[in-house]
């Protein structure tokens, strides 16, 4: 059980240290550690961040307290949520003075010119991994092999996308109206 902690600690604060553009910059870093490790399969990953989208918190904080709380218990999500956040604290603390006086410093202009677009990008990692995986049919669903991504499924997404990003739709609106929806789509 000791090596279950130290990987949960050792991860999730490579996470917390290697990411930069918040939660959902994380979720690839995040992907890459739970798949290494093991701790949750890929459906399992997508349904965690589902559910941390939907309760109150960052969605980073969410998934590592779910997925430590997976692997090793009230102890394990405790140790996860810990790790995942302590880099942060460490390193904040100390640049907020320095960030007060030299925020514009051409320099650091620079550097954050180069790091927002990558943090875009790792966003747009994020969204196609989730994508993927869950657009893709569920076996204890449907037996369809022919052809992998579920009609059903990319109709939701895009209704839900084109609601939120068009018509200003409240996300948690939609992800209640989703919730019915599949539940009558898919079944109880």
């Amino acid at each position: 059980m000791f090596m279950a902690f130290l990987q949960l600690f050792s991860g999730f604060f490579k996470i917390g240290l290697f990411t930069v553009g918040g939660g959902y910059a994380m979720l690839p870093l995040m992907q890459q550690e739970i798949a290494r490790y093991g701790w949750v399969s890929a459906a399992e990953f997508v349904d965690i961040i589902a559910i941390a989208e939907m309760t109150p918190g960052a969605i980073a904080v969410n998934t590592a307290t779910f997925v430590g709380f997976r692997t090793a218990g009230i102890l394990g999500a405790i140790v996860a949520t810990t790790a995942l956040a302590l880099p942060s604290l460490l390193i904040i603390v100390p640049l907020s003075n320095f960030w007060e006086t030299h925020q514009e410093h051409p320099v650091l202009k620079a550097i954050f010119n180069g790091i927002r677009p990558a943090v875009a990008g790792l966003i747009g990692a994020a969204a196609m991994y989730i994508g993927q995986t869950a657009l893709q049919y569920d076996p204890l669903l449907s037996q369809k092999d022919a052809f992998p991504i579920d009609f059903r499924s990319l109709i939701i997404a895009a209704v839900v996308f084109l609601a939120v990003r068009k018509r200003n739709v409240d996300p948690i609106k939609a992800i209640l109206v989703s919730a019915l929806v599949g539940l009558i789509v898919f079944g109880f």
